[in-house]
């Protein structure tokens, strides 16, 4: 089947799960479909009762938010609180056996328990997560790896768009593996790859851990970038270091033992946590700050 071929089915599909969702015709322009979003009120991502059980385990309980487009949303919890299965239940991704139920809808169609690959283009969600080495083939050279992902791009592009999270100045990069570059590196060129996605949810699961401080400040300045390369696009970011959410999120949703505990805007968790497990997430915070500050003090370094 010819390339063009292969973009008219896809076109057809792409507008037939529409009109199956929507019960109305998409508008499509040059660069694919584009939703009408004074006409669809849907949020970009609906997650009403989301329940996962794993091993005969509740490990997200009747989980309900919506994010907007545009909205820059931090999912907080310590390890366990269920953060990163919902991310995966998001993505398509969620661990084999586990047993999902509620719904999950992004642009307004309906996922919860769909894999990527059985998903519209329309309802599919750009996807960094914590382990970059693991999203890349460690046999394959970066730069064919880039040309596999995009192969309409050209070498300018791929150039520009290497720029734009940092990595333009490296030194042949194209020839390079990816255990040649580090985490922060790895990271950036993930974001990049997800930045060159049309989806309208970008989620971020946990993608600064693990990462020193200034490479943590890279990649949310890439992550940034990327928001504001695209206005409409929400962000979920998956993060238990409330201090990195605070850098980049305007809302906050915090997570308990699978249950969403509480809602609030980045200021109002600051200063006034309602739950009383938001509020140890918040002095555990300020007491790292404190621990951090005095260091500096200690060795006479201004922060």
């Amino acid at each position: 089947m010819t390339e063009k071929k292969t973009q008219n089915l896809l076109h057809q599909i792409d507008t037939i799960c529409y009109v199956i969702t929507y019960h109305k015709t998409p508008e499509w322009t040059g660069s694919g479909m584009t939703l009408d979003k004074t006409q669809n009120n849907e949020p970009v991502l609906v997650v009403e009762g989301l329940t996962l059980r794993l091993a005969g385990e509740n490990r997200i309980s009747g989980l309900t938010f919506s994010i907007n487009a545009g909205e820059r949303v931090c999912l907080l919890g310590a390890s366990g609180s269920g953060k990163s299965l919902t991310a995966r239940a998001i993505t398509g991704t969620a661990p084999a056996g586990a047993d999902l139920s509620g719904s999950i809808r992004v642009n307004g169609a309906e996922v919860c328990g769909k894999p990527p690959v059985s998903r519209c283009a329309y309802s599919r969600v750009a996807t960094v997560f914590q382990d970059s080495s693991a999203a890349l083939n460690p046999l394959m050279t970066l730069g064919k790896q880039l040309r596999l992902a995009l192969p309409a791009a050209s070498a300018d592009e791929i150039h520009a768009m290497l720029d734009a999270v940092g990595l333009g100045d490296i030194a042949r990069l194209s020839s390079r593996y990816p255990a040649e570059l580090s985490g922060g590196q790895r990271q950036r060129l993930c974001l990049a790859l997800a930045m060159q996605s049309r989806a309208a949810l970008l989620v971020a699961d946990e993608p600064t851990t693990a990462l020193d401080v200034l490479t943590q400040h890279q990649v949310l300045q890439a992550i940034r970038t990327a928001c504001f390369a695209r206005p409409s696009r929400a962000l979920l970011f998956i993060t238990h270091d409330i201090a990195v959410a605070a850098q980049l999120c305007e809302r906050a949703l915090v997570m308990e033992n699978g249950v969403l505990v509480e809602s609030a805007a980045m200021s109002q968790l600051l200063s006034r946590p309602q739950h009383p497990y938001s509020r140890q997430l918040v002095h555990a915070a300020r007491q790292a700050a404190m621990l951090h500050q005095n260091a500096a003090s200690l060795c006479g370094v201004a922060v």
